[in-house]
């Protein structure tokens, strides 16, 4: 079967992707949705489910009453893995507006809301520059308004990297002016200037290529069932649960799970977990030399 699937072409393998996606998520599929979301013919679209009704016999069965195929009582996943972080990507990428609905793969969205997240001013101009100052290895001149300063100032940066730290997006780049290694918000680059060379290594930035493992765990001071839906709501196993995290983003990471504060500060039911190599990661969380967080 793994011969099989290897010999498909990408077009075919994502058209039965699509097929055991809707049968594992909606519980039925039929020609029209294949029709429908790749623009296929009534005869394409049937050689699709015959296709895939002949490399997963079991996963679907015609409903004659209904008209279409039905997930089969012995369905095993073969050519997509259900996962629901990518089902909720999708749903939220829908409801944001930032996937159009015909391209989603979901036939019915679950009504969606979410607490509203600012939008960050990033310009595309802007990102175009830094995304091509990236590739080509170049150095810009960008004019950037730092809070530590009350006037914009011009500088030259080496961006290497585009990072997101939950709420705002960031290039990680040399700042030639201070020779160190920081975080650029995007959003605070006011315009760009001129380009040139760079002889920057991103091999250099230490904090982007090492990582640091935070072990989390439930409060101590919770119940022991508290304690249990926490572990459940984290993936928790024995306990605690690994998160890896690169040296650079440390300080975010830890902001925006609520453990740069001490655990005492809050409730139990509001603080929920605690970092259980706290000792460790603190020492971590101390930039090296030359490198810095955003200005």
């Amino acid at each position: 079967m793994e011969r099989d699937r290897s010999e498909l072409r990408w077009g075919v393998e994502q058209r039965l992707e699509f097929i055991e996606f809707r049968l594992f998520w909606e519980g039925h599929v039929n020609r029209s949705d294949l029709m429908d979301q790749f623009g296929v013919s009534v005869n394409q679209a049937s050689t699709d489910l015959n296709r895939y009704i002949g490399m997963a016999p079991d996963n679907m069965v015609y409903d004659k009453s209904a008209r279409t195929y039905v997930r089969g009582s012995g369905f095993r996943p073969r050519f997509h893995e259900p996962d629901a972080s990518r089902y909720l990507a999708q749903l939220r990428s829908v409801a944001d507006g930032i996937l159009d609905r015909d391209d989603s793969w979901i036939a019915d969205l679950p009504p969606y809301a979410a607490a509203p997240t600012p939008v960050r001013g990033v310009d595309p101009a802007t990102l175009r520059s830094v995304v091509t100052a990236i590739r080509r290895s170049e150095a810009i001149e960008v004019k950037y308004q730092s809070l530590s300063r009350p006037e914009p100032r011009w500088r030259w940066i080496a961006p290497h990297a585009i990072a997101f730290d939950g709420f705002r997006w960031h290039t990680r780049a040399l700042c030639l002016t201070d020779d160190c290694f920081k975080d650029f918000l995007l959003s605070r680059i006011l315009e760009i200037g001129g380009t040139r060379e760079s002889e920057m290594s991103a091999e250099n930035d230490r904090d982007w290529h090492s990582e640091v493992t935070l072990e989390v765990g439930p409060h101590p001071d919770l119940s022991e069932t508290q304690a249990k839906v926490i572990a459940l709501d984290y993936g928790m196993r024995g306990g605690k649960v690994k998160i890896k995290v690169r040296r650079a983003l440390l300080y975010y990471a830890l902001r925006r799970l609520g453990l740069d504060t001490d655990p005492a500060a809050r409730k139990p039911q509001d603080q929920q977990i605690v970092l259980l190599n706290r000792d460790e990661i603190l020492t971590s969380a101390r930039p090296s030399d030359g490198q810095r967080r955003a200005v």
